[in-house]
């Protein structure tokens, strides 16, 4: 039996649908899925293991242009998943294409794409009609000089199976880097703190943009009866964001505790105690020591 293993860097403009692309190959949330830009600042490993094969995903940041530190951060994020990886999965969004920011990525990334083998999926093609469909490969095909493109919808699966298997087709043999059961290098505590952060992007919605950032202080694992133990940091850049996210009488953060705890508790397998502190950092994002700690 012919053995594959390799690693998948997911790559793409903001809200491609990355994250939720692999989520659905892994059947598991384990990058966390917003509809906002931004969501993933971090390289997040997905192992997915089959018989014969063994895709390690990259969830990467989305492209853009860096405005400030953080995101040149998570530029180099995306610079960094190339150095390794064996295939690189160009997701396009097909209900938004902007032809001049994927005319830019493949301007800024063009030695990166041609040093790797590369396949092009256009995503959320369960939101469009055939003819939309076929037009927007056609452009696509005629802008870009794409030929191959595999049409996909992450959030219903549909054709997942044959981008799976052309994965697969495409990477090298060898054997796996981990065990089967491994699910994704980060720790538990990392996955932790992107719950609460993707609460509070849900909960507030535009009054906490993206200038949070959570830090877990504690993750302590107690025996099987009692409840874990998780501290964790808030990290707001204004004393008004620090007003907003407590609420009124602390009702907001409440809420919050809530909805973290028990997306949480559905991820580690277990009942958890959750403190949630606020704290003010003025412009983290510009600290260049702060975000060395991050990323």
């Amino acid at each position: 039996m012919t053995v594959k293993s390799g690693y998948v860097s997911i790559v793409g403009r903001p809200n491609a649908g990355k994250s939720t692309l692999m989520n659905a190959f892994l059947d598991f949330k384990l990058s966390a899925v917003s509809r906002k830009v931004q969501t993933t600042r971090n390289k997040i490993q997905g192992i997915l293991t089959g018989k014969d094969h063994q895709i390690i995903f990259v969830d990467t940041p989305g492209v853009l242009e860096p405005k400030y530190e953080m995101q040149q951060y998570m530029k180099k994020e995306i610079k960094t998943s190339f150095k390794d990886t064996d295939l690189i999965l160009y997701l396009i969004d097909g209900s938004n294409i902007v032809m001049k920011d994927l005319q830019k990525i493949e301007k800024d990334y063009k030695k990166d794409f041609a040093k790797h083998k590369r396949i092009i999926a256009l995503n959320k093609c369960d939101k469009l009609s055939e003819e939309q469909i076929f037009d927007k490969i056609a452009t696509l095909r005629q802008e870009l000089g794409i030929e191959n493109i595999i049409t996909v919808s992450a959030a219903t699966k549909l054709n997942l199976d044959i981008l799976k298997k052309v994965i697969i087709e495409n990477l090298p043999e060898g054997d796996f880097y981990y065990d089967d059961e491994t699910l994704t290098d980060k720790p538990e505590k990392f996955f932790v703190s992107e719950i609460i952060r993707e609460k509070i992007l849900e909960l507030y919605e535009e009054e906490i943009p993206y200038s949070v950032h959570v830090d877990v202080r504690e993750f302590k694992v107690r025996d099987e009866g009692q409840k874990d133990y998780i501290n964790a940091d808030i990290i707001l850049e204004r004393e008004t964001q620090k007003m907003i996210i407590l609420g009124k009488r602390g009702e907001m953060i409440k809420k919050l505790g809530e909805l973290a705890r028990t997306d949480i508790e559905a991820f580690v397998g277990k009942e958890v105690y959750l403190k949630l502190f606020v704290k003010v950092r003025k412009d983290w994002r510009k600290d260049h020591r702060f975000l060395k700690n991050i990323f």
